[in-house]
């Protein structure tokens, strides 16, 4: 059972991780929880920080959740590609799209803490892992002592004081945090300050020279991080040794530099406390992750794994974020090493198998979930598992969002982001839904994975002529027209697919059987070939095929969707496009497919939710706007889907069907009865458009039919009313469908439809004495 937390007026309880879940706030030293458990479920403590203390507290700076140490063997999940690093500059957080707010530097000084102990709840012993230092009968547990189990000293005191000289160099200031490798110390540089400003470096030490876990770990991090140079992560200056005060064995120390923002644990914390919001805004949230995943996949493209990410791991100073507290860092082929992790936020196999870089993907999902929206429980009842939708707001509003979160955290280490550059891509992605949702400007961009769109599908609506609108999508249709995986110029056989000339399907099939390499996309371009040419059973088993290859590689899923789309299957591509949407939940494209698929086994809700998103973010996905239109129409909502298919961009090739469907729209029809306004808006609509001749000639007759029908109704225009330039009352209207009829006949290409035509012009003339 955990402890109540001390603040007034607040009903949470002290967790594992040493955060109250109600408030967010860290336990203070007297009200820690004092109840210890196995490695695997007790924290052990954070390792090192760079950052201030949390505002409003005297906790130690940026140190949030702790580490359990544990031992196991190691899983190499690699990435798929090596992907693009890219630094987080000075002013660049957003990616662009959005302006973070600044988190302004502090002074160093005001970071040091007033009295540095470590909570009872967090002490521990070194060598058998039971609690150590607690208090007992109302009286406060010593700092010092021995372990009544196993006899090991343990310390909590922090061994250097105010005023140390380390290295003939290092001139501390006092105690920042009590991390998980020991106590961290702000110092100022005496060979790089000067009278007019100070260099502050912070040193990081061991928890207990015995403890051998420790020593390997702050070794191991001093080879690798000396390597390291990235401006998402913190810098290391040196490393150096002083004698212990009290045994005067030499401890290591290592010299990095100071960052003196908040944490993103902070910024959470402050949030809190000064609104009623208990998580940051989503958009603020995936920036963050936009901005940091490139430093883990600067570490993973040099075989380190990070293991222990979490939001006290970040720094936000000014405009910059800072990845610190390197010290869980180890290489993907260490077996050895102790692992460090935090509960709730490390993944479920890592005590089994050890970490890997699917390991420090699931970590980064944690950690935007415990950022984006209240995550009480995380690291109990939800401590491997997101909630349902249905019990938190945001992620049943933001479907993509939740499905990242969700392909980030999958229990099954290879259903995860295969790399820290693939999660960025689809975390950009999602980030442009979210922010067009919310404002409604678009914000496109060139997909990594799939082309534009073919072809507009579903613009029944935007064509001119006689035949009437199509009532539903045809769904070989829209097989034709989606989007196409974009072909990996990395694969073998990307240079001969380059070569093709063939455009008949059959020949393609030919070359494709006959092609010198065998290869993914050879295969996937053979299966397209085949369901192009109608050979529907030959691609189904060339899918099968490549499924069994590689089950986890989502092309075989969208063809599948188009193969079924091809074969009038409306739900099983559904299904198939859904598991696409779930691997790639930022690709417009994906959204589309399953828009689609959905509209066309009758969930128009549905439907209408996915195609306003993809509209709403890249207005180069026409058909999602003829897809909107169509639904809305459907439900008797004329003007939103006026609305849309106004949005339409006059630079867009379909800007005129567009303006024809809109016509249309404003028709009164027997769905739609419309009145007046609506019918001379669609007249004075048509005006403006400046078709061509046949078009122009063929849109009047279906505007003045309608208005013929609308006006037998018993309805009425006002007096003075025209439409398309004829009086607005029976006669005039008879004399204006009469000569369009008659300008038809002129423009037809045979001598039957001309003669219909005649007698149409004919039938509707009204009477005349002459």
């Amino acid at each position: 059972m955990s402890q109540r937390c001390v603040r007034a007026g607040c009903a949470g309880g002290y967790g594992p991780e040493g955060y109250c879940d109600e408030c967010g706030r860290k336990a203070p030293a007297a009200a820690a929880p004092t109840t210890g458990g196995p490695p695997a479920q007790r924290p052990a403590v954070p390792a090192a920080t760079v950052g201030p203390a949390p505002a409003g507290g005297g906790s130690a700076p940026a140190t949030g959740g702790t580490s359990v140490a544990t031992r196991a063997g190691s899983v190499r999940t690699g990435s798929r590609s090596s992907g693009r690093s890219r630094g987080a500059g000075r002013g660049g957080l957003g990616a662009g799209l959005i302006d973070l707010p600044r988190v302004p530097l502090r002074d160093p000084a005001s970071a040091v803490l007033a009295d540095p102990t470590v909570a009872e709840g967090r002490r521990y012993c070194v060598g058998c892992d039971k609690p150590v230092g607690r208090g007992r009968d109302g009286k406060p547990g010593r700092a010092e002592g021995f372990c009544p189990n196993c006899g090991t000293p343990f310390s909590f005191v922090p061994r250097l004081r105010p005023g140390d000289v380390i290295n003939d160099r290092y001139e501390l200031l006092g105690a920042l945090a009590y991390g998980g490798l020991g106590w961290i110390y702000l110092a100022r540089d005496r060979n790089v300050s000067d009278t007019v400003s100070d260099r502050w470096v912070v040193l990081k030490g061991l928890i207990n020279t015995s403890d051998r876990d420790a020593m390997a770990a702050a070794v191991a991090e001093r080879r690798y991080l000396v390597e390291i140079d990235h401006p998402s992560i913190v810098k290391i200056h040196d490393f150096v040794q002083h004698p212990d005060p009290k045994t005067g064995v030499p401890v290591g120390y290592i010299v990095m530099e100071y960052v003196g923002g908040q944490s993103l644990r902070d910024v959470l914390v402050a949030r809190r406390e000064t609104s009623a919001d208990r998580a940051l805004p989503l958009p603020e949230v995936i920036a963050y992750g936009v901005e940091i995943l490139p430093a883990l996949g600067y570490l993973h493209d040099r075989e380190l794994l990070f293991c222990d990410f979490k939001p006290d791991n970040v720094i936000h100073a000014e405009e910059q974020l800072k990845l610190i507290d390197l010290g869980a860092v180890r290489h993907v082929d260490d077996d050895v090493s102790a692992i460090y992790g935090t509960p709730g936020y490390q993944a479920p196999e890592v005590a089994r198998v050890g970490p890997s870089v699917a390991a420090d993907i699931y970590t980064v999902g944690r950690s935007l979930a415990v950022l984006s929206f209240d995550f009480r429980g995380f690291t109990s009842t939800y401590a491997d598992r997101l909630p349902d939708r249905s019990e938190v707001p945001l992620l049943a509003r933001e479907e993509s969002y939740y499905r990242l979160l969700r392909r980030a955290t999958h229990p099954e280490p290879e259903r995860r982001f295969p790399s820290a550059v693939e999660m960025t891509d689809q975390l950009l992605g999602v980030l442009r839904e979210v922010l067009s949702a919310a404002d409604g400007v678009a914000r496109p961009a060139v997909s990594r994975q799939f082309t534009p769109e073919r072809r507009a599908f579903g613009t029944d609506a935007g064509a001119v002529g006689l035949a009437a609108v199509a009532p539903r999508l045809d769904p070989p249709t829209v097989a034709a027209a989606l989007p196409l995986p974009q072909v990996d110029i990395q694969d073998p056989g990307a240079g001969f697919l380059a070569t093709l000339a063939a455009t008949d399907p059959g020949e393609l099939i030919a070359q494709l059987a006959d092609a010198p390499v065998r290869s993914g996309e050879v295969a996937f371009r053979l299966i397209r070939a085949r369901i192009e040419a109608g050979d529907l059973a030959g691609a189904a088993a060339d899918l099968d095929r490549s499924t069994g290859a590689d089950p986890l590689d989502w092309r075989n899923d969208w063809y599948r969707g188009l193969l079924a789309l091809t074969a009038d299957r409306a739900g099983d591509a559904r299904v198939a496009f859904d598991a696409v949407y779930d691997q790639l939940p930022g690709e417009p494209a994906a959204r589309l497919a399953l828009a689609a698929a959905v509209e066309c086994t009758g969930d128009a809700d549905l439907a209408e939710r996915l195609y306003d998103r993809v509209w709403r973010t890249d207005r180069g996905f026409i058909s999602a706007a003829f897809g909107l239109a169509r639904i809305r129409l459907a439900r008797g909502a004329r003007a939103d889907a006026l609305r849309v298919l106004d949005e339409v961009p006059d630079s867009s090739s379909h800007h005129l069907a567009a303006q024809v469907a809109a016509v249309r729209a404003n028709l009164p029809s027997e769905l739609l009865p419309g009145d007046a306004g609506e019918l001379l808006a669609a007249s004075a609509r048509l005006q403006r458009l400046g078709l061509d001749t046949e078009r122009q000639v063929r849109l009047t007759v279906e505007t003045l039919e309608a208005a013929l029908a609308w006006l037998s109704a018993g309805n009425r225009l006002p007096a003075d009313a025209q439409v398309l330039g004829h009086p607005g009352h029976e006669r005039g209207l008879r004399f204006g469908l009469e000569r369009a009829y008659r300008t038809l006949a002129q423009l037809a290409a045979d001598s039957p439809t001309r003669v219909a035509l005649v007698d149409r012009a004919n039938a509707v003339r009204p009477r005349t004495l002459t």
